[in-house]
């Protein structure tokens, strides 16, 4: 009997050390406003050899290609025509509330967030998640946080180093804490693409040191005893386009102030009319060059945008390069254009155990396929979304 004991132990012992030995933990880093074609623009050694030693591929954001809507699509899987942060400011026709990243009340109240991000999918059914800044996780959405965040608004914010330092603590908890998916944000090349253009240099100096600093984080993660056992994604949430103060098409000149609630003068600008104002609008903008014009319900199908009771009543989609605004400001570089044009495009890099060495994916995919690769990833059932996971199945290791 004590020799059948011994045996079941060391049988215990062997299947738990074979269940340890194929657990997987995925780390994934979005830097913000980060075009695909940065890498060939600029020198980054790390990224480049991260493609060549795994996944590399150019993905396509959400309309509109902003950074709050996007990152929460690539949180949830749902476009913000559906999970409702449809803009980085916008109005709630039904509380008369505006949402706004600088009013923290907004920024932080679930009720304008719908979906269910992945950190909440896994939580659901007992696998952690660390996440240091991603938009919207520090927001109690369904009633909960992600078992490890920060709080963005808090200060003083940590800063890019102290953010690797943070996901290399996360990877090093005992493993009975460990989160098994960490998502990370980083504000650059944002900032400075959009305050100084995407091909000056400033921009090109801060793309390279955050290449740099995510080959430290990388052979951090390699040296960890089971860093073999661990996926690293970089991505982005929308690209940077050029600007110009001689590319501007004036609000003022074509819309009265009578014919509108409110008008928010982005990158796609959003009209909120007074009741029977929508035609006087249209007709106003209908010959304008640079900018197309459409009544919510006629935004072109392929953008995914036009349904939330949310979205202005009247959309302007400015030319590439241009705004249709009344003040242009201080930045000479912006994005929320047509999610399809290359300059919004970023690009997707993965390496690790669970994908393919060496593989270039040909074709563009959506950004709604994240949450579908990471649901994968985790082992997880995912909630209904408009991603498809075979849209990038191709990309994984057999």
């Amino acid at each position: 009997m004590k020799k059948l004991y011994l045996l079941l132990v060391w049988i215990f012992g062997l299947f738990v050390q074979v269940q340890a030995a194929g657990k997987h933990y995925t780390v994934i880093v979005s830097l913000d406003g980060f075009r695909w074609d940065y890498p060939e623009m600029y020198d980054t050694p790390f990224l480049d050899s991260l493609g060549y030693n795994g996944v590399q591929a150019v993905m396509q954001p959400s309309y509109p290609s902003k950074t709050f809507p996007n990152h929460y699509t690539l949180a949830t899987g749902l476009y913000p025509d559906r999970h409702g942060i449809v803009a980085n400011v916008f109005l709630d026709k039904c509380s008369g509330r505006i949402f706004s990243l600088a009013d923290k009340q907004t920024k932080l109240d679930p009720y304008f967030y719908g979906g269910e991000p992945i950190w909440i999918t896994a939580k659901n059914q007992g696998v952690k998640v660390g996440v240091v800044y991603w938009p919207g996780s520090d927001v109690k959405v369904c009633g909960a946080y992600p078992d490890y965040y920060q709080e963005y608004d808090k200060e003083p914010r940590l800063s890019f180093v102290e953010r690797v330092a943070e996901i290399m603590r996360l990877l090093k908890l005992p493993e009975e804490i460990r989160p098994q998916l960490i998502m990370a944000y980083f504000e650059q090349p944002d900032s400075n693409g959009h305050k100084y253009g995407p091909q000056d240099k400033r921009t090109r100096s801060v793309v390279e040191k955050m290449d740099c600093l995510l080959g430290e984080l990388w052979n951090g993660i390699r040296e960890l005893p089971y860093g073999a056992d661990v996926n690293l994604i970089v991505t982005s949430d929308h690209g940077m386009a050029k600007l110009s103060p001689d590319r501007v098409v004036p609000i003022a000149r074509y819309v009265k102030k009578e014919w509108t609630i409110g008008v928010d003068a982005s990158v796609p600008a959003m009209i909120y009319t007074k009741e029977g104002c929508v035609d006087s609008i249209m007709s106003a903008l209908k010959d304008v060059p640079h900018i197309r014009a459409w009544k919510k319900a006629d935004i072109p199908a392929y953008l995914h945008y036009g349904t939330h009771e949310n979205i202005g009543d009247v959309v302007v989609e400015p030319d590439l390069g241009w705004l249709f605004t009344d003040d242009f400001g201080t930045s000479y570089g912006t994005h929320g254009y047509d999610s399809t044009y290359n300059d919004m495009l970023v690009p997707f890099r993965a390496c690790g155990p669970d994908f393919k060495r060496g593989y270039i994916m040909k074709k563009l995919f959506p950004n709604v396929d994240i949450y579908s690769l990471l649901a994968y990833l985790l082992d997880i059932k995912p909630a209904v979304t408009d991603g498809r996971l075979d849209d990038i199945k191709e990309m994984l290791s057999d």
